[in-house]
């Protein structure tokens, strides 16, 4: 299996390739990796290649160096669970349950929506970082009302506000809409999620409204891309 000539490094290429055998499950937790002689052999490239393709991986968390053992794969290679994006308000609020929020930025100072027009000057903001099982697994900018945030600061800074809201009897939520889009991790999303430069991101703009039309919550939601799937019927 001989790496085609690309203007991608060859090393990035081989990344890849163990990469993906490591999220299909074909290589499992625990999985010895082959000699780096082995691998050179196997995708046709030098030793040396080989070696810096491992150590991307060694970085990422998936590989592990044990001396006098080899290279194998880490815990980490356990797929995440993955949050379906069609689903109801209630099974949404249920799959952030599980997950560990960390404060990146956060201010009380009453600040407008962004890309929402006349939007009123009332919304806190919180930048968060959160993880399943200790494993990076969104980033989220949100805003909520700073009446929404007086019902349970403690809560809203401390666990996923999701299910802090639905738990609260006063938030009346009466639509619930969200929107997909693809891209790239920049520098910055890839070290807050562990994966690698440019890798594929999914990003979700998610938006709640009560009956009057006043947003009770706006999110932008940066998923890695292993970490979100899209369920569709399609009509015969």
């Amino acid at each position: 299996m001989h790496i085609a000539s690309s203007p991608i490094p060859r090393y990035v290429v081989v990344a890849d390739r163990l990469r993906k055998r490591i999220e299909s499950g074909e290589w499992q937790a625990g999985h010895l990796l082959p000699s780096l002689h082995q691998l050179a052999e196997t995708f046709g490239v030098a030793r040396l290649t080989a070696r810096q393709a491992v150590q991307i991986l060694v970085r990422e968390g998936l590989l592990e160096s044990r001396r006098g053992h080899g290279t194998v794969v880490t815990d980490l290679a356990v797929p995440l669970q993955t949050t379906p994006l069609e689903t109801s308000l209630h099974e949404l609020g249920e799959s952030y349950r599980s997950l560990v929020p960390r404060m990146l930025e956060f201010d009380d100072t009453p600040r407008t929506l962004p890309g929402v027009a006349d939007s009123p000057a009332d919304y806190i903001y919180m930048r968060r970082l959160h993880s399943q099982n200790e494993r990076p697994y969104c980033v989220i900018s949100l805003y909520i009302p700073q009446s929404v945030f007086a019902l349970d600061p403690d809560g809203f800074r401390t666990k996923a506000v999701i299910p802090v809201m639905l738990d609260n009897k006063s938030v009346r939520i009466a639509r619930a809409s969200q929107t997909l889009g693809i891209a790239a991790a920049d520098a910055e999303v890839a070290s807050l999620l562990h994966i690698p430069a440019h890798a594929p991101v999914a990003n979700v703009t998610r938006v709640f409204t009560a009956k009057d039309g006043t947003i009770l919550y706006y999110a932008e939601v940066i998923y890695r891309g292993d970490a979100i799937r899209l369920e569709i019927d399609l009509k015969p």
